[in-house]
């Protein structure tokens, strides 16, 4: 399964957190990260992200095109909605995408456990 790991900056944290917590299930999986994201993951966690470039960067765009050509199965995105981001319509479009194709999206922890335990 392809699966994409995002996080906003007061996120980032907790992403990791959550990984770790869930490493045995994402080592059987391939990674992608948004640049920041993705590097703190590989680099805190042994394990293999392919890393886009930075959200504001046009990391969620990169993201929502794998989307749309069916390159990704699965989303975890953890979003901080109560920080405005300048980068939010590229936001809205990847959540939108993920919607269009049916692409499983976990954006905050709870929903996240749901979807590591059919990982």
């Amino acid at each position: 399964m392809k699966i994409a790991l995002i996080a906003h900056d007061n996120k980032k944290q907790i992403m990791l957190h959550f990984i770790k917590q869930n490493i045995e299930n994402f080592k059987r999986h391939e990674l992608y990260g948004t640049g920041t994201t993705g590097k703190m993951i590989a680099d805190n966690t042994g394990l293999e992200v392919y890393c886009f470039k930075s959200g504001p960067l046009g990391g969620d765009q990169q993201v929502g095109a794998k989307v749309s050509n069916g390159k990704i199965d699965m989303i975890f995105f953890f979003r901080d909605p109560l920080t405005a981001h300048p980068h939010e319509p590229d936001v809205t479009a990847l959540l939108r995408l993920a919607d269009i194709y049916e692409i499983p999206l976990a954006t905050n922890v709870e929903t996240a456990k749901y979807l590591a335990n059919d990982l």
